[in-house]
């Protein structure tokens, strides 16, 4: 099968994921939060580029359609599950996010075996860009601590030591209610065009 350029960088964004998840987690790593900053800035740059060159170009697709939204479910997952190994993410946080996904999964696999197609929501969109955003944010955050630790370590040593978890989990908790909005609107809106007693 020949693959078009959106597709492939769909597939390089899956590629790129455990890479990131490695870096993120190697923690003798010098500067790994800045380095895997760098790598998940780049996969998410792909996941806005490849829908863009997709609609432009008439290059939409079915494998496009299903992987895309699954290689973004794979990045931002990562990341939760990663912060959550560092005490950086509440494992309700996780759990909430991914019942989610899942649930909407099964949903767009009704669809589709019905022939509807369930756009993403506003609160969806806004979900996932927040969820990048705040995950960029948090790792700049993690790199701005270990600077201190090495250079000011006096100045580090007044902060709290959970300084960092409490940041991360409040910017990730924002993300956990937009799911949860985002899940029960999609829900809802799918309950306008599928029948679910077939």
């Amino acid at each position: 099968m020949k693959l078009n350029t959106p597709n492939k960088l769909t597939i390089a964004r899956m590629i790129i994921t455990p890479v990131f998840l490695a870096v993120l987690l190697w923690e003798s790593l010098p500067h790994r939060f800045l380095v895997a900053t760098i790598i998940y800035s780049f996969a998410a740059i792909t996941d806005a580029i490849d829908g863009k060159l997709a609609r432009k170009n008439n290059q939409i697709t079915n494998f496009g359609k299903l992987l895309d939204p699954i290689a973004d479910k794979v990045l931002t997952t990562s990341a939760l599950l990663a912060f959550m190994v560092m005490d950086l993410c509440n494992i309700w946080i996780v759990m909430i996010v991914l019942t989610r996904e899942f649930a909407v999964a099964s949903i767009r696999m009704i669809a589709a075996a019905n022939g509807v197609v369930i756009p993403a929501n506003f609160w969806g969109k806004l979900k996932t860009v927040s969820q990048m955003t705040f995950t960029i944010v948090i790792m700049l955050l993690g790199e701005v601590q270990g600077l201190l630790q090495t250079y000011a370590a006096d100045f580090a040593a007044t902060l709290p030591d959970n300084l960092l978890s409490l940041i991360s989990n409040g910017l990730l908790w924002i993300t956990a209610i937009l799911t949860v909005i985002s899940g029960a609107i999609y829900i809802k809106d799918s309950k306008n065009v599928i029948d679910y007693t077939k």
